[in-house]
């Protein structure tokens, strides 16, 4: 028979500082209380009702279908349904908050830096030798080849391989200078000769530009942005005491 291990909190909090693992831990905390310091001090509440829809879409967002597999989901992550009421409210406070401080600011930045929320699909071969990429990216030119046998012949990544070099529809700004310049001076569909990146080539294919729209998912992720850049300008504090009860940590700087 199997010896029944405890675990208590020391445990916990000297696994995290071992693990190196209680500085972005710290951060997770003090953005909750600045927060919850903010919902306070604008006055922000929420509804029963409110907290219910919350919660029902959560179970439906984690394929909770059942109360037994709420429960069972519950347990494996040592939640009460306290915890559980909690944490919903928390991120239906946080939403609440974004929104307040910058529901009527989303817009105004969105045509500012509307350039950088274009989108393309496209797709891309790295290329270890620059004389192999222009060789290969004639032989496309020609019709000799095609992108995708290059593709299949080339990606080492099986995954990328297996989609022909896919990346999907990509932002502009999440594309490095050097690539994004080219990208989005194509004219799709179109391949474009080979960019030097690091000390790789790439081949890259360009299938659409997608010029943004000001949807929901796109307002959504605007708003996330600026709410997380207002996030990180509030924890500029220079060090943090941490409160374990009967001892305390020597001051940690929460942010670098």
């Amino acid at each position: 028979m199997s010896q029944a291990i405890t675990i208590t909190q020391t445990d916990l909090i000297n696994q995290l500082k071992l693990s190196c693992k209680m500085r972005p831990l710290v951060a997770e905390i003090l953005k909750q209380k600045i927060i919850m310091l903010a919902v306070e001090n604008f006055g922000i509440e929420t509804t029963e009702e409110e907290l219910q829809k919350a919660a029902d879409n959560y179970r439906i967002l984690n394929n909770l279908q059942s109360s037994d597999q709420t429960w069972e989901w519950l347990r494996y992550h040592g939640l009460s349904l306290e915890d559980y009421q909690e944490m919903i409210r928390y991120s239906l406070l946080s939403g609440k908050l974004a929104e307040h401080l910058f529901g009527d600011k989303v817009e105004p930045y969105f045509y500012e830096n509307q350039l950088d929320y274009a989108g393309v699909v496209m797709y891309e071969v790295p290329i270890d030798d620059e004389d192999l990429a222009m060789e290969l990216y004639y032989a496309i030119q020609e019709g000799e080849m095609s992108f995708f046998d290059v593709a299949r012949q080339y990606i080492q990544d099986k995954e990328l391989r297996r989609t022909g070099g896919y990346r999907g529809i990509v932002q502009r700004k999440t594309i490095k200078p050097e690539v994004s310049a080219a990208v989005f001076a194509a004219t799709p569909p179109q391949l474009l000769k080979p960019i030097l990146l690091g000390d790789a080539m790439i081949l890259v294919y360009v299938e659409e530009i997608i010029q943004p729209q000001l949807d929901q998912g796109l307002r959504t992720q605007i708003m996330s942005e600026l709410f997380d850049q207002w996030l990180q300008s509030k924890m500029t504090m220079e060090d943090l005491t941490i409160d374990l009860g009967e001892s305390e940590l020597d001051k940690i700087a929460p942010t670098e």
